[in-house]
């Protein structure tokens, strides 16, 4: 059954909704509802009983449930790491390397190699990096700007690239909603894996980072911030309000536990090496016919398991504070798993309404598939930065860009990498974004400052890779 114009109401809807009250699981669940009045001819209970039963469904799909799973996981091994004092131990092992830093530059490069290095989660990212640089930074006069600025455009974009984390286990999760429904063939992880060279902007932001580092040539509301900083010594605007990044911070060290980084890399890097072994054995020998949502299962279990291990029998904490902690994680990440759930059921219900191959009707013979590419880049940008949350983003845009890359001819790869960098650009140049937020406290920053000196970097940044889209968009 064709759907027509009515198709591309519950993606309005929710967009609307998540702009206008900023409640983006309200508005995902009213998304859902518009949809299933539509596939039920408006009929009111029966469409309320359908939003409910399409949210219990998502769990028949055992791959979505591992997903979720590996979400609130991931949130019990980062409180238990923190409560470790792995995270306290890293942050004081790079801050006591001061012979290692001994300028401006080398202040920011700490920043930025750390934003590099931590990708297991975008907020651990920014709230590591802040937490290590700030006291160098601040010793070479290095304004709060700055280093938030370093902060954010290190940690989503790195995430993005590389999933092995979280951000992987969503957006294989989003992608693997269309590969069950039939839009597309292949695997989820092998999809994902060949649309990361596509994530222009994410590229290019990491790229702009250490260029702005390495030569300071700032611009814009930033060069200004730099100048205060320098000549004036003022790290922070006359006036502004410093986001502290104690009211940020994960959970603190257990008390009498003595700071050990080990407590975080050992526990990090089982969980990192264990994704490609497990694309390695799911996928038969090889590791993009690999099951992404078996991976991250088997991964963030065995390194949970292992943290247990090396806390207890280390002496650390005993088996009930180590499960109270993991616990503790579970409960702070359920907002996440709630997000994954209702962006998963809308991804489902765009997908009985065809909605993409409907928007893609409407410029087909209008408009070259070979603009897809960025048409998806420039509409995932807008609508990261009007719900200031770029997770949100990817449970909308995905289905509605592939089904429109599918129906328009776009190529495919360069289509999902413009999801992804345009919630992330817009998630950049957003105030309300979670991430900015933290970024802007790891760094003892003010917000609004923070978002006026990045927001231009962003969107130059942002012009390159819609450049670039447009040029793959006809070249591939």
């Amino acid at each position: 059954m064709e759907y027509g114009l009515w198709s591309i109401l519950p993606p309005l809807v929710a967009i609307f909704l998540a702009i206008t009250t900023k409640q983006v699981f309200i508005s995902l669940i009213l998304g859902i509802f518009s949809g299933t009045l539509i596939l039920n001819d408006w009929q009111l209970f029966v469409s309320i009983n359908a939003t409910l039963e399409e949210i219990v469904l998502v769990f028949s799909e055992g791959w979505i449930t591992k997903t979720i799973i590996f979400s609130f996981l991931v949130g019990g091994l980062i409180t238990v790491i923190s409560a470790s004092g792995g995270v306290q131990g890293f942050i004081n092992y790079l801050t006591e390397k001061k012979d290692l830093v001994k300028d401006k530059k080398g202040a920011l490069l700490l920043a930025y190699i750390t934003g590099l290095v931590i990708f297991i989660e975008s907020s651990i990212t920014s709230l590591v990096a802040g937490t290590v640089a700030r006291p160098l930074t601040d010793k070479y006069n290095v304004s709060r700007e700055k280093l938030a600025y370093v902060c954010d455009s290190t940690s989503a974009p790195v995430c993005g690239l590389i999933p092995l984390n979280g951000w992987g286990a969503m957006l294989m999760g989003v992608i693997g909603v269309q590969i069950a429904n039939g839009v597309v063939d292949g695997t989820a992880a092998g999809l994902l894996v060949r649309s990361l060279p596509f994530q222009f902007y994410s590229i290019i932001a990491i790229i702009a980072v250490g260029y702005y580092i390495m030569t300071g040539n700032d611009w814009g509301p930033m060069k200004k911030a730099e100048k205060r900083a320098s000549e004036k010594g003022l790290l922070l605007r006359e006036g502004a309000t410093p986001m502290v990044s104690e009211e940020a911070t994960a959970t603190p060290p257990k008390e009498g536990v003595t700071p050990n980084m080990w407590n975080m890399i050992l526990p990090l890097l089982i969980l990192i090496l264990m994704m490609p072994i497990s694309l390695y054995i799911t996928g038969d020998g090889n590791i993009l016919q690999g099951s992404g949502s078996t991976s991250v299962f088997w991964a963030v279990i065995t390194s949970v398991t292992f943290a247990g291990f090396l806390y207890v029998l280390g002496g650390i904490m005993s088996l009930k504070e180590y499960i109270d902690y993991v616990y503790q994680g579970i409960g702070a990440i359920v907002p996440v798993a709630i997000l994954l759930i209702t962006a998963f059921a809308i991804g489902n219900v765009i997908g009985y309404l065809e909605t993409g191959q409907y928007m893609a009707a409407l410029v087909e013979g209008r408009v070259s598939g070979a603009f897809g590419p960025a048409m998806i880049f420039l509409m995932a940008s807008l609508m990261a930065f009007s719900t200031g949350t770029s997770w949100g983003t990817f449970g909308i845009m995905m289905p509605i860009g592939i089904q429109m890359a599918v129906a328009m001819g776009a190529p495919l790869y360069p289509t999902i990498g413009a999801v992804v960098s345009g919630g992330i650009m817009g998630d950049h140049c957003s105030p309300i974004s979670d991430t900015t937020i933290i970024s802007s406290m790891a760094s003892a920053s003010d917000h609004i400052d923070h978002v006026n000196t990045q927001l231009p970097y962003a969107l130059l940044n942002g012009a390159f890779a819609l450049v670039l889209y447009l040029a793959a968009g006809f070249i591939f």
